[in-house]
């Protein structure tokens, strides 16, 4: 392929085919860039807390976080190509994630692990209502595909959900 040709191709606009029409195509493609923007920025959190927990109960909560996280970027890649077969784009950088993304960042040199948990269980709560409207959203354009997406992840933001909430729990 001469130089000529090569640029052609590579100056083509992202064009996947689909018969969701433009607003689904649109709508659904942005929606689900933002909540993969989340769900790296919670993925990241949880890593971040994963690595600096401290405590009696290090083992446990240690553990925990680290296969909260592999769940949370299992989802990456599902998100992101969900986003691409619907016709749309989606994230690009850090700073895209840092433009879009919902769920706080917590740069604190200190957290306690209850507050770590609390903060986390928050962010899977906030995560779950997320969900919920874009499967609203993609339950209006008949996209079946992601809604049916949206049900799994919801159940795996409630189980995390769960388990954060049990684990910050006092006991009487």
């Amino acid at each position: 392929m001469d130089r000529k040709v090569a640029h052609q191709h590579r100056s083509l606009p992202l064009s996947t085919p689909t018969d969701l029409g433009e607003d689904a195509t649109r709508d659904i493609a942005a929606a689900l860039t933002a909540l993969l923007a989340d769900v790296f920025a919670l993925y990241l959190k949880t890593k971040n807390f994963h690595w600096h927990v401290s405590g009696p109960h290090f083992r446990d909560y240690h553990l925990m976080l680290d296969e909260q996280g592999a769940q949370l970027f299992a989802m990456t890649d599902d998100i992101a190509e969900r986003a691409r077969k619907v016709g749309g784009p989606t994230l690009k950088s850090i700073g895209h994630i840092s433009r879009l993304q919902r769920i706080l960042d917590n740069d604190a040199d200190f957290v306690t692990p209850r507050d770590m948990l609390s903060e986390l269980r928050d962010d899977n709560k906030q995560l779950v209502g997320i969900l919920r409207q874009l499967h609203e959203l993609t339950s209006s354009h008949d996209d079946h595909a992601t809604t049916s997406l949206i049900e799994n992840w919801i159940d795996e933001a409630e189980g995390r959900l769960w388990f954060l909430f049990e684990a910050t729990r006092l006991e009487r």
